[in-house]
């Protein structure tokens, strides 16, 4: 029979994506202000120096709401006609606020990812 030394119970990665929370202790928070990540858990002390979630969820973010924001304009330019400045009213708010919090979560999603698989910067093994 196998033993688990685990230290902290699994955190499912997308829970730690959408709330923000540390990817191994799930108690801690990642973020310190909007999408700057804290240099360690509260929590468990976990190092989060291994994070680099680098353009992955800027790319997905573009396309995403791009796609969302994009469809939602021309939808309402064929069917209801609205000025100009209602447009800009509309369609700059949503896509800055939603751009904002999909990063976020995005951001903490790969990151969790990162953490669960053990992923490193790739290396040349030279014997």
């Amino acid at each position: 029979m196998t033993d688990d030394k685990a230290l902290y119970p699994p955190v499912d990665p997308v829970k730690a994506g959408i709330t923000g929370c540390c990817p191994r202790c799930g108690q801690g928070k990642l973020f310190d202000g909007l999408l700057t990540i804290k240099p360690r858990c509260s929590a468990c002390g976990l190092d989060y120096s291994f994070a680099d979630s680098g353009d992955g969820p800027a790319v997905f973010v573009i396309m995403i709401i791009g796609f969302i924001v994009v469809g939602l304009a021309l939808w309402t330019e064929i069917n209801l006609n609205p000025p100009l400045w209602l447009h800009l009213i509309l369609w700059i708010p949503l896509a800055v606020g939603l751009s904002l919090w999909l990063l976020r979560v995005l951001k903490a999603l790969l990151i969790a990812l990162q953490y669960r698989n053990n992923a490193r910067q790739g290396e040349i093994d030279r014997g």
